[in-house]
């Protein structure tokens, strides 16, 4: 009889050793609903790929930290690119330059687009909460925006080189500025990558045993604040040179229709200004400084609407530019329906394709009955 009762233990141990996966996924479906840390053999026997909750959210506070570096250089760019067609000296400038520079605000805008995206995806997709997967989004993502910012400052220094000393000197200047850029962003860089790639490439793998509960709401506050500041500068610049262009005299030489584009993409900034601010407001007057869910999500709600309408504020002095230097009313169209359609895909389509994708679904069978072991 005792070996009989024995039995039934011994064959499920023999089983649950056969099989430990069955065990692990049982485990890590439970504990993730639970909202607890995933744990497996394979993160306790490499813990020098695996991330802590704290150590999670310490990376992705530096990311966002280095998005709004990248967005403070690319928003002195943007106001100059944006400002410089309206100069008097614009038109002493050959016409090919004319077209390198609408180039050069091109790169720049993309790289804006671009920039912003880690908010709308943190917000949107990861739902505010920190994990591996939006820290190595962000990563990706600010390893390629370096390379329009590195195409721009080269014509720019171009467009200043040929204006002061001649096309040979300033292709000359164009060309080594993105040679030092390139070298400073990615040359040294690239001496530590293929050291640090199996390093990178071990982490990769064992990122779905990191640390995926629910990050701290101080933690998250943070982040939804410091995703506002990342996207104010580029409002800031742009709204600086929209109310300053309106007293140009090159403003005055403009079709009406285009004036009317300019006073409407103003009015978008301005509201996108607005719903950046609005969070500082609500914090101390609503919640008196206190770090609550509800303001949580209402500084979430903010930033996504900001969003929607520097889209469009950008997208209606682009506008105005491309029709300024190709003299067609079609091709202007054209570009900022490629503009606006980038922005809103990025921010808005991808986000919400991905977060409708990773959508959690239930198994078909309860995950912690272990077939063929019977209690």
């Amino acid at each position: 009889m005792r070996m009989d009762a024995a039995g039934p233990t011994s064959r499920a141990r023999a089983i649950v050793d056969a099989h430990p996966w069955r065990i692990d996924r049982a485990t890590s479906w439970n504990r993730t609903a639970e909202g607890a840390p995933l744990e497996s053999k394979d993160s306790r026997s490499h813990p020098e790929g695996t991330m802590t909750r704290p150590e999670l959210t310490t990376r992705i506070q530096q990311s966002l930290d280095e998005t709004r570096i990248l967005m403070l250089g690319t928003q002195v760019l943007m106001g100059f690119g944006f400002r410089m067609f309206f100069e008097e000296g614009y038109e002493s400038l050959p016409r090919g330059t004319h077209f390198l520079m609408l180039v050069e605000l091109s790169l720049l805008l993309l790289a804006v687009v671009l920039l912003i995206t880690p908010g709308n995806y943190h917000r949107i997709v990861e739902r505010g909460q920190d994990t591996p997967r939006l820290h190595r989004f962000v990563t990706r993502l600010l390893e390629g925006v370096v390379l329009p910012i590195i195409a721009a400052l080269a014509i720019l220094a171009f467009v200043a080189g040929e204006k002061v000393l001649g096309r040979a000197w300033g292709v000359t200047l164009g060309l080594g500025t993105a040679m030092v850029a390139f070298a400073l962003l990615y040359g040294l860089e690239a001496a530590d990558l293929w050291r640090k790639r199996n390093e990178r490439r071990r982490t990769d793998m064992d990122d779905h045993h990191e640390a995926r509960g629910q990050t701290e709401l101080k933690d998250r506050i943070q982040h939804v604040l410091t995703e506002a500041r990342v996207i104010l500068p580029g409002v800031q610049a742009l709204l600086g040179f929209q109310f300053t262009t309106v007293l140009m005299p090159a403003f005055e030489k403009l079709p009406a229709s285009s004036r009317y584009v300019h006073l409407a993409a103003l009015v978008m900034m301005t509201v996108s200004i607005l719903f950046l601010l609005a969070p500082a407001a609500y914090h101390r007057m609503v919640e008196h400084g206190e770090d609550t869910e509800r303001f949580h999500r209402f500084a979430s709600r903010m930033i996504l609407a900001a969003t929607v309408t520097l889209a469009l504020g950008l997208a209606g002095d682009f506008f105005i530019i491309v029709r300024k230097v190709t003299g067609s009313l079609g091709w202007a169209l054209g570009a900022t329906a490629v503009f606006l359609l980038c922005a809103y895909g990025l921010w808005f389509g991808f986000t919400l394709a991905r977060r409708a994708r990773d959508t959690p679904r239930p198994p078909a069978s309860h995950p912690g009955r272990l077939h063929g072991v019977r209690g």
